[in-house]
């Protein structure tokens, strides 16, 4: 059974950065490609960057230029670089993988930009 287990998140004041890992364990099946995702308070969920097998990345209008994303060569981990934070990235955020066979997600991590 594949497993994603994220860390990285906490509070940070407006300007800040925080680096969001996510790491999957398992057996891991037709790899497409990994997400990050995220859901502030009252609000629905935001796709916030994606990165496929081959790096190919792309990213939300409200991340692009302060967000970046990768992945270490030849595991399934995903990194989420948060520059310039803002109150407004306030959220969970949910690491993603996607196969062909189907999808897993993770349990969530904490982001609070407040100061």
């Amino acid at each position: 059974q594949v497993q994603l287990v994220e860390s990285g998140g906490g509070l940070v004041q407006p300007g800040g950065s925080l680096r969001l890992s996510c790491a999957a364990s398992g057996r891991i099946l037709n790899f497409v490609a990994m997400a990050w995702h995220r859901r502030a308070p009252a609000k629905e969920r935001e796709l916030v960057s994606t990165i496929s097998g081959g790096g190919i990345t792309s990213y939300a209008d409200s991340v692009k230029g302060r967000f970046t994303i990768s992945r270490p060569n030849a595991n399934y981990a995903v990194y989420l670089q948060m520059n310039s934070l803002k109150p407004e990235d306030t959220a969970v955020y949910y690491c993603h993988l996607i196969t062909w066979g189907g999808n897993c997600w993770g349990q969530g991590t904490q982001v609070t930009v407040s100061s």
